[in-house]
């Protein structure tokens, strides 16, 4: 549904309207499976509706905590309606007869204003879709999009930003609002003007996009691209893309001007592009960084079976020994590097056989601290969803420009004496 929709539908929850009239707006607006998995839920800003079919009472939880009694409306449908902040996303579920329905537990962006469109504020241009058929991956195809901000001139170099999964952010209305986010702060003169480089892991074509972050007969390439802690991926971003986005918008070379960021396995490929090479990036966002052992070789055969490409270069892919496990340790015992780095993650976030993603964000957040990097970690009540990091996409990209000098081709970044003073972070275990 729109935003409008959402609204409109806010309002009318909050209204003296008839209980018929709001029970048939509530089924004309959800489809009958949210309505009956937990997962109907509307936002506007800060502007909440919840909604869920049941023959007996549910009572909602609101980020962890129970919220005021259901509404029960005619045809077996509850509702509840409440504003929450913004910039931040919020969790739910519901208990009905003391069970979690499908045990589903939902997080939902609760968007800011720089997160929609405002009167005034010019828009920008994105490129149709681009193919690149890599060397560096011998004979791999990915899809690409260029985005050039209003106040950007073709003919005089730019900053830039590359995101990984990048097609999940050519619509406007959904997701990050990457574009969106960007005007509003270019224009309120937060950020630069930027041209954001889209690469998706893959060849996309009609690909659905809005399902996956990649396609998925092709999903294991992306983990190889993302996860892989070697340099190969700068290698096809900055000495074989870059220069073909050039050809468009003239893009500067100082990474002082450059900034990266994804979500996942993007998140951690983010990090690794700066840790290779901070002189092409010196600005990361990492948000729900998969800092596991996906990738982690111990020279046995490859467990996905054959490659569809073999070798890549001289090196088989089952001879690759790090894995994103490495991380918190690696800052810990390397030389630091002259980077600036915004960490998010959620006390949900993923469990299983590759490592713990919340113990192993919150390992690398005291590393980077212990080290003293320029560093800001945003630790939220979520799972493995982009949703806490679409919320607070405008306070994380006015982070990680700030104090940017278009005049400047470097900086030294410091720690904010303010985190100088803090504790590092830590866990408490409660008896379950």
């Amino acid at each position: 549904m729109t935003d409008q929709e959402n609204h409109q539908l806010f309002e009318l929850m909050r209204s003296k309207a008839e209980p018929d009239e709001q029970s048939a707006r509530l089924r004309g607006h959800f489809s009958s499976q949210a309505l009956a998995n937990g997962s109907a839920v509307a936002a506007f800003g800060g502007e909440f509706v919840w909604a869920l079919e049941s023959a007996s009472r549910p009572h909602l939880y609101i980020d962890d905590e129970p919220a005021p009694p259901m509404r029960q409306l005619p045809g077996g449908l509850w509702t509840h309606s409440e504003r929450l902040r913004t910039g931040t996303s919020h969790a739910h579920y519901y208990r009905v007869d003391t069970s979690i329905p499908g045990g589903r537990r939902f997080d939902t962006a609760a968007y800011g204003e720089d997160s929609y469109p405002q009167e005034g504020v010019p828009q920008g241009e994105l490129s149709e879709e681009l193919f690149h058929e890599s060397p560096t991956y011998r004979g791999w195809k990915v899809s690409y999009w260029a985005y050039a901000s209003p106040g950007v001139d073709p003919g005089t170099p730019s900053a830039a930003m590359v995101w990984q999964d990048g097609h999940r952010f050519l619509e406007r209305d959904t997701r990050s609002r990457i574009p969106t986010v960007v005007e509003n702060l270019v224009h309120k003169r937060k950020i630069p003007p930027m041209v954001l480089v889209l690469i998706a892991p893959g060849y996309i074509g009609g690909h659905d996009n809005s399902r996956s972050y990649a396609p998925r007969a092709v999903g294991h390439m992306r983990s190889l691209l993302y996860d892989t802690f070697n340099d190969d991926y700068n290698k096809m971003v900055v000495d074989e893309i870059f220069p073909k986005v050039d050809q468009t918008y003239r893009l500067r070379e100082d990474g002082y001007s450059r900034a990266i960021g994804g979500q996942s396995s993007g998140g951690i490929c983010s990090l690794n592009a700066a840790w290779f090479r901070p002189h092409a990036f010196a600005r990361v966002l990492s948000r729900i960084g998969s800092y596991a052992s996906i990738q982690w070789r111990y020279g046995q055969d490859n467990p996905f079976g054959e490659y569809p490409l073999g070798r890549f270069g001289d090196r088989d892919p089952s001879e690759i020994l790090d894995g994103g496990n490495i991380w918190p340790f690696l800052v810990r015992k390397r030389d630091k590097r002259n980077i600036r780095i915004w960490l998010e993650d959620g006390s949900y976030d993923l469990e299983n056989a590759h490592g713990s993603w919340p113990l192993q964000n919150i390992q690398l957040a005291n590393s980077l601290k212990m080290k003293e990097y320029d560093f800001k970690f945003s630790f939220g009540n979520a799972q493995h969803s982009t949703a806490y990091g679409d919320a607070e996409l405008p306070e994380a990209m006015t982070w990680l420009w700030r104090d940017y000098d278009p005049m400047m081709t470097h900086q030294d970044f410091v720690m904010d004496p303010a985190e100088k003073g803090k504790p590092y972070f830590r866990v408490k275990i409660f008896n379950r």
